[in-house]
């Protein structure tokens, strides 16, 4: 099945309908990967911390496997015309772990809107295979780079839309602040047995370095033990940073549908379609035979599978949630690291 039947599978499952759901319910909040899922009452208030784990490793060109003796033969370097960069890519990396904290908060001044904050620090690693000198197979060696620290705010208002039928919907519109850094440098391994530090390539950096707008809509519903929903959200990049480039939009499309286990647990099951551009422009501090470093190797298609769990704690004050997402088919501009797996784990409190 193509990605975009998959995307229409998911766009279909967000028009279902039935009765308006419960705060009391383990599953009155979406999979714990969902992000601005639900609204308030007038004055709640309600705080949250996630932590999840993406996991890439191995590289894909379009939909195919491709090794890195065939990156190093094959893929051109757009940076070979100045002095001393090869025709081809001379590095390749093999692995990244991204952990990232994220910390929110929600509060309704009133019954129709929601105010949402969230606050995220990341801690990014990225393994690397040297090929020796311009041409040829020869693995000079490995090295690994890092990058942490503070990410991108993101401020959002969530409004309560009329219901159709009985399920509960809700836009968002927000902005995402350039608070996280887009200067990261650390030290590598050049293909003439260098070890420069320079700035890292796009993947490695902390944040976009532009205002971003932030839109989306979502549907809720409940009936009986049964729960579902379905939201679109979209970062869309508008302007140029600093650096004189633009990370490529990202949208969002994903239907779940839940399964109340117990009065304080649920379980989940989501389907998620997620689309990233290419960037636009170029730092001129970024250029190096890698594919991390060209903006034309960064979008990407994937169709993601999420199982997910919700418990809610005696009190009905603290939330307990974890979900687990791996795509079942992804289209990469590449080549470019391939993603694995996705892990969530929250906590949710509500005063």
């Amino acid at each position: 099945m193509s990605i975009q039947s998959n995307a229409a599978v998911i766009a279909a499952m967000a028009c279902l309908c039935a009765p308006a759901m419960a705060d009391t319910r383990p599953d009155s909040h979406a999979p714990i990967g969902v992000m601005g899922d639900h609204t308030h009452e007038a004055g709640e208030l309600m705080f949250s911390y996630r932590f999840m784990r993406m996991q890439m490793a191995g590289n894909r060109d379009g939909s195919d496997d491709i090794s890195p003796e065939q990156i190093v033969t094959s893929a051109a370097n757009r940076f070979a015309n100045p002095p001393m960069q090869p025709p081809t890519l001379r590095v390749v990396p093999l692995e990244m772990t991204m952990d990232m904290h994220m910390f929110g908060a929600m509060y309704a001044p009133n019954d129709r809107i929601t105010l949402m904050a969230m606050v995220n620090y990341l801690d990014n690693s990225m393994d690397h295979v040297t090929f020796a000198g311009p041409t040829g197979t020869t693995r000079l060696g490995n090295f690994t780079t890092s990058s942490s620290g503070l990410g991108d705010i993101s401020l959002t208002a969530l409004i309560r839309l009329p219901s159709f039928g009985s399920n509960q919907w809700h836009a968002t519109a927000g902005l995402s602040l350039p608070t996280g850094d887009i200067e990261a440098r650390d030290t590598v391994l050049t293909p003439m047995n260098t070890q420069p530090e320079l700035r890292l390539p796009y993947p490695m950096q902390l944040g976009s370095g532009s205002v971003d707008p932030i839109l989306g809509l979502t549907m809720t519903g409940h009936q009986d033990a049964w729960g579902w929903g379905g939201q679109w959200r979209s970062v869309l990049r508008i302007d140029d940073n600093d650096e004189d480039y633009r990370l490529g939009h990202e949208h969002r499309l994903t239907g779940w549908a839940s399964y109340q286990w117990s009065p304080r647990t649920s379980v989940s099951l989501r389907l998620a379609y997620v689309d990233r551009g290419n960037i636009r422009g170029i730092d001129p501090q970024i250029l190096a035979p890698v594919q991390t470093a060209d903006p034309d190797r960064q979008a990407a298609q994937r169709i993601e599978l999420g199982f997910g769990a919700n418990v809610l704690l005696p009190g009905d004050k603290h939330r307990l949630a974890l979900e687990l997402v791996a795509p079942i088919q992804q289209d990469l501009d590449g080549p470019q690291l391939e993603t694995d797996w996705m892990l969530t784990v929250g906590w949710q409190f509500t005063p």
